[in-house]
Order: C-alpha cells, then sequence, then structure tokens
C-alpha cells in the first residue's frame, strides 16, 4: 500500500470536518475554536447599551438603540438555540409598551393636559385611597409620557435579550471566577436537566397517543409525571456520582482571616455596585454612581479573587480574553459614558417633555454615540456555518 493511501486509510472524516485516525483521536476544527468570542463581552456591551438606553426617554434614541441591538443580532448570531430568544425580548418589550399604555388609561395620571382624547367612567374610592384614581378623562399628554417610560424598559429588555442571543450561556458560567464555582454548577444542572424533562414529557405523551391512550386529565398526569419523575430521579444520581468522581466540593483549608476579608470585601464590593447603579440610574446620580460602582466593583473582584483560594478547579481550554472581546466590551462602554455626560450637557434632548406636547427632536451627537455600538458588528468573529452546510473536505 502507498504512503498516500496508508494515510486516506488510516485518516477519515468526521463531522464539520472534523478528522481522525486509527487511534480515533480526534482533532476538532480550528475555525470553530478561533470563532468564539469570550460570552463575557457580549454581556458588557448589552449593559453598556442598557445603561445608555436608561438615561434617556426620547423615542428615536431609545429607537436607534434597539436598531443596533437587532443589527449586531442578526449579524453575529449562531444557529444555537439560546440565539433564537431575540425574537422573544422584542415581543415582551411590545407586551409591556402596552400594558404601560392600559395601566396610564385606567389609573389615570396626574400630568396635566389640555389635549383631552376621552373620558371613561371615574370609580369612586374611599378616602384612605387618595391619590389613587381609577377611570376619569384620558389626555394625549399622559398617553405620551406612558409610551416614553414603557419604550425606555421596553429597549432595557431588548438590550438584555440581544446578551442572551450572542453568548453562549453554558462559557459564560465556565468562565465565572472559582468563588462562583459551586452556583455555576447548579444553574448548569438546572439548565440541563428542565430540557430533559420536557423532552420527557413529550415523548410519553406521544406513546401514549400513538397507543391509543388519553393524554388529558388528571389520570393521564399522574400516569406521565410517574415515569418523569423517575427519570430525573436516575439522572440526578449519576450526575452526582460523576460530580464525585471528578472531586466536586473538595475545598481548600484558608485562614480564618482571608474568610473574613473575602465576606468583607465581596458585602462591601456587592453594595457599592448597588449604590453605583441606583446613582447611574438616577436622574441626577451620574455624579456620585460612577465612582461608587468602579469602588464596590474593584471590591467584588477582590473579594471574589481571594474566595476562589478555596475551590480546587481546573478549567479545559479556558476562553481567552482577546482584542475583539476588548473592542466589543469597550464600545458598550463608551456608548454608555457618552450618553450619561450628553444627561448633563443637553438633558432636554435626552428627555423631551411632554407639556407643552412637542415631538421629539434627534440630538446629533448622542445618536452618533449609539453608533458605535454597532462596532461588534465589524470586529467580532463571524459565527460558522452549520454543520449541513459545509462544505466536505
Amino acid at each position: 500500500m502507498t504512503p498516500a493511501r496508508a494515510g486516506a486509510a488510516g485518516a477519515r472524516r468526521g463531522p464539520g470536518g472534523a478528522s481522525y485516525n486509527r487511534r480515533r483521536h480526534w482533532r476538532a476544527p480550528q475555525a470553530r475554536r478561533s470563532n468564539a468570542l469570550h460570552a463575557g463581552a457580549w454581556w458588557l456591551w448589552a449593559l453598556g447599551l442598557a445603561t445608555a438606553a436608561s438615561r434617556t426617554t426620547n423615542p428615536l434614541l431609545l429607537g436607534l438603540i434597539i436598531g443596533v441591538a437587532g443589527y449586531v443580532v442578526a449579524a453575529r448570531r449562531t444557529e444555537a438555540p439560546w440565539a433564537r430568544s431575540y425574537g422573544a425580548f422584542v415581543k415582551l418589550g411590545l407586551f409591556v409598551i402596552g400594558l404601560r399604555l392600559l395601566f396610564s388609561v385606567l389609573l389615570g395620571s396626574p400630568l396635566p393636559g389640555t389635549h383631552v382624547l376621552f373620558t371613561l367612567p371615574e370609580l369612586p374610592l374611599p378616602a384612605w385611597a387618595q391619590g389613587i384614581r381609577f377611570g376619569g378623562r384620558v389626555t394625549a399628554e399622559q398617553l405620551v409620557f406612558a409610551f416614553y417610560d414603557g419604550a425606555k424598559l421596553a429597549t432595557l429588555l431588548i438590550c438584555v435579550g440581544a446578551a442572551n442571543a450572542l453568548a453562549n450561556p453554558a462559557r459564560l458560567l465556565k468562565s465565572l471566577p472559582a468563588a462562583l464555582y459551586e452556583a455555576g454548577v447548579a444553574v448548569v444542572v438546572a439548565m440541563t436537566f428542565a430540557p430533559n424533562m420536557v423532552a420527557d414529557v413529550a415523548r410519553l405523551r406521544t406513546a401514549r397517543r400513538l397507543r391509543g391512550r388519553p393524554t388529558g386529565g388528571v389520570r393521564a398526569v399522574l400516569q406521565i409525571g410517574l415515569p418523569v419523575l423517575e427519570g430525573a430521579l436516575e439522572r440526578s444520581v449519576a450526575v452526582a456520582a460523576s460530580m464525585d468522581a471528578r472531586g466536586y466540593g473538595r475545598t481548600a483549608q484558608v485562614p480564618p482571616a482571608v474568610r473574613h476579608t473575602t465576606t468583607a470585601l465581596t458585602l462591601g464590593g456587592l453594595l457599592g455596585m448597588c449604590a453605583g447603579t441606583y446613582g447611574l440610574l438616577a436622574a441626577e446620580g451620574a455624579a456620585f454612581g460612577l465612582p461608587l460602582l468602579g469602588v464596590g466593583l474593584a471590591l467584588a473582584l477582590a473579594g471574589l479573587r481571594l474566595g476562589g483560594r478555596r475551590s480546587i478547579r481546573t478549567r479545559y481550554r479556558p476562553d481567552r480574553w482577546g482584542a475583539r472581546a476588548w473592542l466589543v466590551a469597550g464600545s458598550g462602554a463608551a456608548v454608555a459614558a457618552l450618553l450619561i455626560r450628553a444627561g448633563s450637557v443637553d438633558p432636554e434632548g435626552l428627555r423631551p417633555g411632554v407639556i407643552p406636547l412637542v415631538a421629539p427632536g434627534l440630538p446629533l451627537w448622542p445618536a452618533a454615540a449609539v453608533l458605535i455600538g454597532l462596532l461588534p458588528a465589524l470586529v467580532a468573529p463571524t459565527p460558522p456555518p452549520p454543520l449541513s452546510q459545509e462544505s466536505p473536505q
């Protein structure tokens, strides 16, 4: 046999272009590994857009933020199941806007207005419910104000949906600090078991339907629930055995002073982050919110680093934070910082008034700042094509 034939016989092709030899040593395609962007970068980018959205009620800027997030999701999401969640968040945002408008119509608003659209029958309330109105007149000013408020919340939800659609949740949990290892494993196990239980229920319902048995009613639910519970218990025992075999739960001995310092740093950092976030979301709290957020973040990171000494664990192929991850995360941070600055320079452009009722204008340089969020569509790696569309090698 010639060397070429020997090589052809000793190496075969697996799915996705991966090859293996007679010893069954797989070689994964390098393109799939290099195309992976750190999941934390996507979340930092999305949180930056969400922070920018929290600083404005201008519907034009909010629509621009939604358009930026949607374009990046359309350009860089994969074919994974979690990538389909963006549409659900968009629908949830539309539902939030509709619900906010409904509450404004039914419960009224303290805003004075001269453009009365219609009047609902007003329900008289007792004296202890003063300040609350059910029904009454509905003005255009209160509906516009409710729309602005609901659009801001909807934009926040859509930004979170963009992060869910772009970031791999399993790889994000794998990148957690060692101090949060137990919480990450619990979330991974929960995310794994829930789809399996849904699949078991669908399989048992199909089997009963093929046998001519009813799939509805209390009796059918009980007969389906017992095999599902049995399968869940079997998987729990198997997962517990595999975790014990891999040394899960082993901790290192650390001095008491380190434990106390870790607790103080973590709690202080979390309190600082909460106070800083509240300051950033408040109308006039950006002056003290950003320093508090930075100090709290530094304390929390120090506490997590010290707490990681208790966890004895290794990572298989840890995700690298490269230049592309810095650019993606930095673009979201730049949008947030510029919109926070714009709130102090041009507050009327970011928060248009409704009394008198005028059409909102588009401030130019805040709109240009939002467009920085499009940078991930240019610098982030292109997602690999599905296995069915890859050309055979």
